[in-house]
């Protein structure tokens, strides 16, 4: 088969995944609202999502074809996708308000279902999409959120709320922009212009940070020792060379644990829950309950399931990644969808 034709043969797979994709979108849709046609602005999300959900598909894959012990036989494709649970988590997200589009709003992972014999993608929270989450469901949303790093040369004092204090408040001051020292912890203070008494400061040091670290954290973005791995041309296998040190984005980190700290701690006004919100807190929990089942399953070869939502650059991207004792991945990482 020649190379156009071939480039035509997948541009025609390609396309039979998007129509069937959009065919299930708006059917959900449909079902759910009401209306036939989607708008235009709901036809530019499902476009978003069938991208996003395509390139993890893809990125899957490559990481199951290079396993060479335990493979998968499933491959990773849109063949292989549960679509009646992905039609109705994307109009859910959809709704909400995630658009994989912009940076940090929500994250697709693939997971394998056993019981089907197919993948289910999981939507994971940037930490944009938690705060967007925290205003559209919050009780007391708060009218500013100010979150910080504090360095070993900044000047910082709590203020907390007592009988001379009518409402919590805090002093801060950098004392050298250009080197401000070492990262000692990090706060976030919820502001009400009206009802400053409701102001709350949460003051977060570094070991309270630190223990939101990823279990797996990857030393591209937390900074630290990173495996170097070549291929032995003898076996056709990878094997550990040697580490190298990381600078990593080790600030960015700590900052934005912090963010999803601050609109973590935003109550969830029950009134306001719907349905939408019942599927983004199920695929919390599908999430968990298959990385826990895919962390026993590769238990004997000492495998696990990395998911890291970091980028180079240091914003929120998903790269599904595996790592295997006998055959790592040489780009191993960490994962924690909730830190």
């Amino acid at each position: 088969m020649s190379e156009q034709q071939n480039k035509q043969q997948l541009a025609k797979v390609e396309l039979s995944a998007s129509e069937r994709f959009m065919n299930k979108v708006v059917t959900e849709y449909s079902s759910g609202v009401g209306a036939v046609a989607l708008t235009n602005f709901q036809q530019r999300l499902a476009q978003n999502y069938f991208v996003a959900i395509d390139s993890a598909l893809k990125m899957a894959e490559e990481k199951r074809l290079k396993k060479v012990k335990n493979q998968d036989p499933l491959p990773v494709t849109w063949q292989n996708v549960n679509m009646e649970k992905l039609s109705r988590d994307v109009v859910a997200m959809a709704r909400i308000g995630f658009d994989p589009a912009q940076k940090n709003h929500i994250n697709m992972v693939p997971f394998k279902n056993n019981t089907l014999g197919k993948y289910d993608i999981t939507f994971v929270e940037g930490y944009r999409g938690m705060e967007l989450r925290a205003k559209k469901y919050g009780l007391e949303i708060p009218d500013h959120v100010v979150v910080e790093v504090v360095y070993s040369t900044d000047r910082f004092k709590s203020i907390k709320k007592d009988r001379n204090n009518p409402y919590e408040n805090y002093e801060f001051e950098i004392t050298n922009e250009f080197d401000r020292g070492d990262v000692v912890g990090g706060f976030y203070y919820h502001i009400f212009n009206n009802s400053p008494e409701k102001n709350k400061l949460v003051v977060m040091s570094l070991k309270d940070i630190e223990k939101r670290k990823p279990q797996y954290a990857s030393a591209e973005f937390w900074g630290g020792e990173k495996d170097i791995w070549e291929k032995d041309e003898s076996t056709g296998r990878n094997k550990k060379v040697g580490t190298e040190k990381v600078e990593g984005w080790y600030e960015k980190m700590v900052w934005k644990t912090v963010y999803r700290a601050a609109y973590g701690d935003i109550t969830i006004d029950s009134q306001k829950i719907d349905d939408d919100y019942m599927r983004l807190k199920q695929n919390e929990l599908d999430m968990t309950a298959a990385e826990t089942a895919e962390e026993i399953r590769q238990n004997a070869n000492r495998e696990v399931i990395d998911v890291d939502f970091t980028a180079h650059d240091g914003e929120a991207e998903v790269i599904p990644q595996q790592q295997e004792s006998a055959v790592p991945s040489e780009s191993a990482g960490g994962s924690n969808p909730g830190f």
